[in-house]
């Protein structure tokens, strides 16, 4: 089933075509519109001419996160401030948040992503979407909705928070979407429990979950425990919000859209594009955005590309699950470590709940780092000797996967603090 089977479904001839002709029209509307872009093709030597083909993408300079801060607010749009209709912003931590506009034109955009991504779930128009991503400033919550009302079907608008509530809602109303962070549903599933339900009692066939990575074990968590097909979404704000790719019922990598976005994997180190195949850094140039045309913009995410053809028969590449970010891992005593490494060995393991933290510090001029993991109210009622096995079970565990000693630290349940947006997986009290 699809939302636009003439785009998802195009030849990869006709798609790289129309690529090249649209890529360049972007790259000389940046270069006559955009001072930052006119300069940093100056400084290199490039001209909106000497882009001939795709391959010619490689000579054209990266944007990163900073180049918004610098820039900040309105120094990358590409059309005058009358001509937007929406802001967003990030939720940055540090340095000045990253604003984007949208003109009407590309909001039609978004929303017509945000259906391709719907019925890549199964969504239809008789489908009744509970919409728990946060709205506001953050672009995940009015993406899924607009592309809701496209797709003409029901929408729940109720943000995160207040998860009694959301389950009620979900029961009465017969929501059969569910759309938020994946840890977010475990903690919707536990809420469940607590009040005596059961997924028979619900009518949920599918959620679509993103804002955080999460693994494959995750996954198996949530769908055994809301009994819901469990399908995974990409984006970033800084090229449209979510619907840049998505994870179709196959469940073999997310499809890139293709006609909207150019998808390159390079390795973070030497910014060198890597082949098909390779696990990297993904950079995404937009190529119908209209306010804020973005060229090469490192998303500091680590995937790789896959251009076979997908069995749903969607022709776009796909990329992997996101397995972490070359700027939120924490190296330890010179070990990457990513929170999804630990995931899946906990929830491989399992014999724990699907809650932990990673809290790391410095003791003196070595890096310590102590995972402290829930396991359910019968498993911390037992005996200390069956909790100190599977303590060094789990110690052995990432000490063989990962190459890192951890202190592993079983903690009561509900302990470790529920999250209704992004979890927040590590806590670094090192003073680095």
């Amino acid at each position: 089933m699809y939302w636009n089977r003439e785009a998802e479904c195009m030849s990869r001839e006709r798609l790289q075509e129309l690529q090249l002709k649209r890529l360049r029209e972007t790259v000389e509307r940046v270069y006559n519109y955009v001072p930052h872009y006119r300069r940093a093709f100056q400084d290199i030597g490039i001209e909106p001419e000497d882009i001939r083909s795709l391959d010619d993408l490689q000579k054209l300079p990266f944007t990163n996160k900073q180049d918004f801060r610098d820039t900040y607010p309105f120094g990358l749009f590409a059309v005058a401030k009358n001509e937007i209709v929406r802001f967003h912003s990030s939720s940055g931590t540090t340095g000045k948040p990253t604003v984007v506009g949208y003109t009407k034109g590309d909001v039609a955009t978004w929303a017509e992503l945000m259906a391709r991504s719907l019925v890549c779930a199964g969504a239809t128009r008789n489908s009744v979407v509970q919409n728990a991503y946060g709205y506001g400033l953050f672009t995940g919550g009015l993406g899924v909705h607009y592309g809701a009302e496209l797709l003409g079907a029901a929408v729940i608008p109720i943000s995160g928070g207040n998860t009694k509530r959301q389950v009620m809602i979900m029961k009465d109303l017969g929501t059969d979407i569910l759309t938020c962070t994946p840890s977010y549903a475990l903690y919707i599933a536990e809420v469940m429990a607590e009040m005596g339900l059961s997924p028979a009692d619900f009518n949920l066939k599918a959620g679509i979950f993103g804002a955080e990575p999460w693994s494959e074990n995750m996954r198996q968590q949530i769908e055994e425990k809301l009994q819901i097909n469990a399908l995974d979404i990409y984006g970033l704000s800084e090229i449209i919000g979510p619907g840049v790719a998505m994870e179709c019922c196959e469940k073999d990598g997310l499809h890139v859209f293709e006609d909207h976005f150019i998808a390159e994997v390079i390795d973070p180190a030497t910014g060198e594009v890597l082949p098909y195949g390779e696990t990297g850094e993904l950079v995404l140039t937009t190529i119908t955005k209209e306010a804020l045309p973005v060229i090469r913009y490192r998303t500091r995410d680590l995937t790789k590309l896959n251009p076979e053809l997908c069995l749903c028969g969607r022709t776009h590449v796909r990329i992997s699950k996101i397995t972490g970010r070359t700027d939120d891992m924490i190296i330890v005593r010179g070990v990457n470590v990513f929170p999804t490494q630990v995931e899946s060995v906990l929830l491989e393991i399992g014999e724990t709940e699907p809650h932990y933290q990673l809290i790391v510090t410095r003791e003196g001029s070595l890096d310590m780092l102590e995972i402290q993991v829930e396991v359910s109210e019968a498993m911390f009622s037992d005996e200390v000797k069956r909790l100190e096995e599977l303590e060094h079970k789990i110690h052995d565990k990432i000490n063989s996967i990962l190459g890192v000693s951890a202190k592993i630290r079983l903690v009561e349940p509900k302990t470790i603090p529920r999250s209704e947006g992004k979890a927040r997986r590590v806590i670094d009290k090192r003073q680095i």
